[in-house]
């Protein structure tokens, strides 16, 4: 595994190296929540989807939702990590509006999943290995709502008792970079898997990140949490703000309080929140009205032989048998109906010159145009076609390309358009010749020069037949032609 040079914050007094950690909540995609059969669709009216048990009515008792506890496993397995057979829910006690019980269900020194890792492809081709802490499910709270009166707050807590997986990473991050790549990566693994929908604009996958600073090869300084980051960029902007501050912190003099803060996305900085509690503030014990959490090791397996190729797997198999280039293949497998569109693709074709197309083109079109693939107008069956086309000479690359923002601005398929528009390529030799002659006729002076022993010419020859056919002579013919032509 690569060792990449760590980001360095330069101060006064010399380089700072930058450590981070994270806590990643991602909701657990289930239809009810983690403890009672409410529902958990993203968007209802407030307050409509609470059940007794959510609300903390006295008397009503949790039960626990087997799928979600089957969702935290099959997440542990896909981030290599270990899954404890026997594990504990605790109370873990704290005042907050949203939270009517006074207290969360959470796991604390016996979580359902240990120590797992999760691998970073770097920009420059190489790996980093980041560990996984554990995981541990709980219960999320519900949402105060500030902007709703001039001179309240409401509570809404459709979101009280959804499951939530909290995933902890060890402090192996040491760059704004690597924390985007391993926030980037820990989403596309729960979309493949299927445990978390990983949509942070809508909260259902949030980021506490932990920043501290030291000199290079010293003990770990005093960290801060940056609390409920929802974007990738805000987690990259929020550890260059907070790595600065806190540098400049030590430097002047100051030292670094342990303290949750938060990151004010509009000014770019972190701000105070609170002193950062301890465990024991939170008087976390096993709560009374659940039982230990026992699993068999036979049900573990058979989710780990079910679980679906995920994207590491998938990049080696591409890179191996498909014949990608290391990047390529990450690209590709980067989210999951992209890796299946270009799968589709493939099959049976030039795998090379499907991922250029898939990559390059549909790529690019779709970010013009603010789409993702599952919304792309040309369907993995009509780029296909349209690749057919090139590879038995009905059309030339370049044609194609003039296909292919037909394909995407009409849906049209590519063999429609090409018999509309007459695109089919000359592969006439007659024609192509009649082409040429008519080329070399009107440029007798670089003719001269090009027989003179300016070779270079050739490509303007070239050129000049592609412009005079509209770009329908066949390429490889054109050269085959133009060499015996020019040799005169």
């Amino acid at each position: 595994m690569a060792e990449t040079v760590p980001y360095r914050v330069e101060g006064e007094t010399g380089p700072w190296e930058v450590v981070i950690g994270m806590e990643v909540h991602a909701q657990v995609l289930s239809n009810a929540k983690l403890f009672s059969g409410a529902a958990t669709q993203f968007g209802a009216e407030p307050n409509a989807q609470v059940s007794l048990v959510d609300a903390a009515m006295p008397g009503m008792l949790p039960v626990i939702n087997e799928f979600c506890v089957q969702q935290a496993v099959r997440t542990g397995l896909g981030l290599n990590a270990a899954v404890n057979l026997y594990s504990v829910f605790d109370r873990k006690n704290y005042f907050y509006p949203d939270l009517p019980a006074g207290y969360q269900i959470s796991q604390y020194t016996q979580p359902v999943v240990g120590k797992g890792k999760i691998f970073l492809d770097l920009p420059d081709g190489s790996v980093r290995e980041i560990g996984v802490t554990r995981l541990h499910l709980e219960q999320d709270a519900g949402k105060s709502l500030h902007d709703q009166h001039p001179d309240h707050s409401y509570v809404d807590l459709n979101r009280a008792g959804i499951a939530l997986m909290e995933i902890v990473s060890e402090p192996d991050l040491r760059s704004p970079e690597e924390a985007g790549l391993y926030l980037k990566k820990l989403r596309t693994i729960l979309r493949y898997l299927g445990t978390c929908d990983g949509n942070m604009e809508e909260g259902s996958m949030r980021a506490d990140v932990n920043i501290s600073v030291r000199r290079p090869g010293e003990a770990f300084g005093t960290r801060c949490e940056i609390k409920n980051v929802n974007s990738i960029r805000f987690v990259q902007q929020a550890v260059v703000y907070e790595a600065r501050r806190q540098v400049d912190l030590i430097e002047a003099g100051g030292t670094v309080r342990q303290e949750t803060r938060l990151f004010d996305s509009g000014r770019g900085v972190t701000r105070e929140m609170r002193s950062k509690e301890e465990a024991h503030d939170y008087r976390y014990f096993p709560d009374p009205d659940l039982l230990p959490l026992e699993l068999e090791a036979a049900w573990v397996e058979n989710l780990k032989r079910d679980l679906p190729e995920l994207p590491d797997a998938k990049k080696a198999r591409y890179v191996a048998t498909l014949g990608l280039s290391p990047y390529d293949a990450s690209v590709l497998v980067a989210e999951k109906e992209a890796a299946a569109y270009y799968e589709a693709v493939a099959k049976g074709r030039d795998a090379k010159l499907a991922a250029n197309w898939v990559m390059g083109d549909l790529f690019g079109f779709l970010n013009k145009n603010g789409l993702d693939i599952t919304r792309s107008p040309i369907g993995p069956d009509q780029l296909g076609g349209l690749l057919n086309l090139i590879a038995d000479g009905t059309i030339s690359g370049r044609i194609a390309k003039e296909v292919f923002e037909e394909m995407f601005a009409t849906g049209k398929d590519a063999g429609a358009i090409v018999e509309a528009k007459g695109l089919r390529q000359v592969t006439d030799t007659g024609a192509i010749e009649q082409v040429i002659d008519q080329v070399l006729a009107a440029n007798a002076d670089k003719l001269a020069e090009y027989r003179a022993g300016k070779d270079k010419l050739f490509g303007f020859f070239v050129g000049q037949t592609m412009k005079a056919s509209h770009g329908k002579a066949n390429p490889a013919l054109v050269n085959e032609i133009l060499k015996k032509k020019l040799a005169g």
